[in-house]
């Protein structure tokens, strides 16, 4: 029987995914949320909410004695964690057990045996099943004990997971400060700093298998996912199935994964992860006891939703699977959308979004899991991910060529985003030609920004600036643009993109429409504006461009997933000229994202050099380094360690010598 009312204890679009497939079910729905989700989308949509008591991550989502309380009140038969914060937390689930409610996930022990690297490793090396060879102990030790392997090592939060808390280091003199980054990275995100380091493989693929075990001993593989296209060691394009694999591999890696399951009594869904070296030899890397974020491309291929499984397992039903006839079709892809700046070394971007356009879902097809609807703000409080596009099609080649053209129909204005990156990715040829690793990413960082390029340009950019007059003409709200050809001309004809260029336009004539930017002539046809909406043909081609402006007064127009902020000349020259940026010749060291002070690497009077690390600060569970920009000595430092810091506030100040 499966339950009545279950709490989520998550937010966001894996909190929305398990209330699709509970409402389903008939299964009442309750949620959780901080004073910044009150507005939130799952709280929306939950049959129940309570507000978590707190100011941060510790005292609120992690707080397990809280949720549980929370669950207890709430009269919830049991708890789904969804993935991150507490999903992977045994004293939690310990906690749930003694409270007599049903922790939808592992026991306690199957989450303790993998949710420390070390004795994950250990426990799979004692069943036969290839570890690739590494240390563990404290910072010193390790530093000590490293310098055995053969470089180049890969550090790890031994009680990690998801991408974070990682380091690859190359030289000795890079180790120390590695170490102690990674370690104080875990223990943010984990509550635990301690470390692995392991022998570190060139050009590795990471491939998972998903598996599915009841209480009553049975386990079978939902067959694999290519995860290899990552950045920051977090996944950004997920593959089922792997294109890398043959049948025969397929085989043995989905048997090794039921073989774990079955020798450490799991129950649950849960995802083994490989690497897998050039010659096809593949080493067990960890185990996520959970649902994955993933998980949806699985569910493309095969049918069976995940989530149900877990509920139906965790209510103590049988599986209703058997290996034999479990289906894999056609091909699934996804991409994770995210609040960053790929230009940018992938920087967060939080901050507010004023319009948000996703594509159109189509069952079995084309899926978006996400939990933002319209305009709203992302925090640097949580991860940077925004959505989930999932397209699934008969090979992977149609796949492909499907999520590019729903990229193109993904539209985000008021913070950075990787959409064009994506766009630029999978145009690649490598990618299309699965030449791929998990240095992907790095590898091909150059060819990725060409191809960012070539993606700009595939839209003229002086439509950008007449969409933009356009719209401005229209809200007004005349009935003719001639009408308002002489307001527009008396406050001024020029508009300028983001990086500050200049562009004169002329309005010559409204049938047909015809606008001069620079002097050069455009002719449009069909121009139909509605709303923040503008469809437009020119040389043959339809485009839609949209519009929007946020309350702190910019304006952005967007085409296929491209992005251009935009100003009337009148609106700058009225603005004040005090320059509130810097591009730090100056020697005020600014920060380039709001978040937390973690920690600060130099202080008053110490020389640096060009490249050092000055601070570092904390955004969207991601450490990044402020480096000097010039040689020369500290003047000033004007925050302190563990202190909030909003976008472009000043940190320190750099003199030169």
């Amino acid at each position: 029987m499966y339950y009545k009312r279950i709490l989520i204890a998550n937010r966001g679009e894996i909190a929305l995914r398990i209330m699709r497939t509970a409402k389903n079910l008939g299964i009442q729905t309750i949620a959780l949320y901080t004073e910044l989700d009150r507005q939130a989308e799952h709280v929306k949509q939950a049959d129940e909410a309570f507000p978590l008591k707190g100011n941060d991550l510790q005292q609120t989502y992690l707080n397990a004695h809280q949720i549980v309380e929370i669950a207890k009140r709430a009269n919830a038969d049991a708890i789904h964690p969804g993935y991150g914060f507490l999903a992977e937390n045994a004293a939690f689930a310990l906690l749930c057990q003694q409270a007599n409610i049903d922790f939808i996930g592992p026991d306690a022990t199957a989450i303790t045996l993998m949710g420390n690297k070390v004795n994950a490793r250990e426990f799979a090396k004692s069943i036969g099943v290839p570890v690739l060879e590494g240390v563990t102990g404290t910072i010193d030790s390790l530093a000590e004990a490293s310098k055995q392997l053969q470089f180049p090592l890969l550090i790890k939060a031994a009680a990690g997971g998801g991408g974070k808390g990682m380091r690859i280091v190359y030289r000795t003199e890079e180790l120390q400060q590695a170490l102690e980054s990674t370690s104080r990275e875990a223990a943010t995100y984990f509550g635990d700093g301690a470390l692995l380091v392991e022998r570190y493989i060139e050009n590795p693929r990471h491939i998972e298998v998903q598996i599915l075990a009841d209480q009553q001993g049975n386990v079978v593989h939902l067959y694999e996912r290519e995860c290899s296209i990552q950045r920051r060691f977090q996944k950004v394009i997920e593959e089922a199935p792997s294109p890398t694999l043959n049948a025969a591999l397929r085989e043995k890696m989905g048997q090794t994964a039921v073989l774990i399951a079955k020798k450490m009594n799991y129950r649950s869904a849960g995802t083994v992860e490989f690497l897998v070296d050039g010659d096809l030899n593949f080493y067990f890397l960890e185990m996520n006891t959970r649902i994955q974020v993933e998980h949806p491309v699985t569910e493309m291929i095969t049918g069976i939703d995940l989530v149900a499984q877990q509920l139906a397992i965790a209510s103590g039903r049988s599986l209703n699977l058997v290996q034999a006839d479990i289906p894999m079709k056609g091909h699934a892809i996804e991409a994770r959308i995210y609040a960053e700046d790929p230009e940018k070394d992938f920087i967060p971007s939080p901050g507010d979004i004023s319009f948000y356009k996703a594509p159109k879902t189509f069952p079995h097809r084309l899926r978006v899991d996400s939990s933002i609807v319209g305009p709203c703000t992302i925090y640097p409080d949580y991860d940077p991910m925004i959505a989930k596009l999932v397209v699934w099609d008969e090979n992977r080649v149609l796949a492909m060529e499907q999520l590019h053209c729903a990229l193109h129909e993904y539209e985000i204005h008021g913070i950075k985003n990787n959409i064009l990156y994506l766009q630029a990715l999978l145009s690649t040829n490598a990618f299309k030609e699965n030449r791929i690793s998990t240095h992907f990413c790095q590898d091909h960082a150059e060819v990725l920004r060409e191809k960012m390029q070539a993606e700009r340009e595939e839209i003229p950019e002086a439509l950008f600036q007449i969409s933009f007059t356009l719209f401005e003409l229209h809200r007004q709200k005349v009935e003719s643009i001639w009408e308002e050809i002489g307001y527009w001309r008396q406050q001024g004809k020029r508009i300028r993109i983001l990086d500050g260029e200049l562009f004169d336009v002329d309005i010559l004539s409204e049938h047909p429409c015809q606008i001069s930017i620079n002097q050069q002539l455009y002719q449009l046809e069909n121009v139909q504006i509605q709303d923040n909406k503008i469809t437009l043909e020119y040389e043959g081609v339809r485009y839609r461009f949209y519009r929007s402006k946020n309350q702190a007064g910019k304006s952005f127009v967007s085409c296929q997933g491209l992005v251009h902020e935009m100003e009337r000349w009148s609106e700058i020259q009225s603005k004040s000229k005090a320059n509130t940026t810097t591009d730090a010749s100056d020697g005020r060291i600014l920060s380039p994202m709001p978040g937390k002070v973690v920690k600060i690497e130099t202080q008053v009077g110490q020389k640096v050099n060009k490249g050092d690390v000055l601070i570092i600060v904390e955004a969207m569970k991601m450490e990044n380094n402020i480096l000097a920009p010039f040689d020369g000595e500290i003047e000033n430092v004007l925050v302190d360690e563990g202190e909030q810091v909003k976008n472009e506030m000043e940190l320190m100040v750099l003199g030169k010598r």
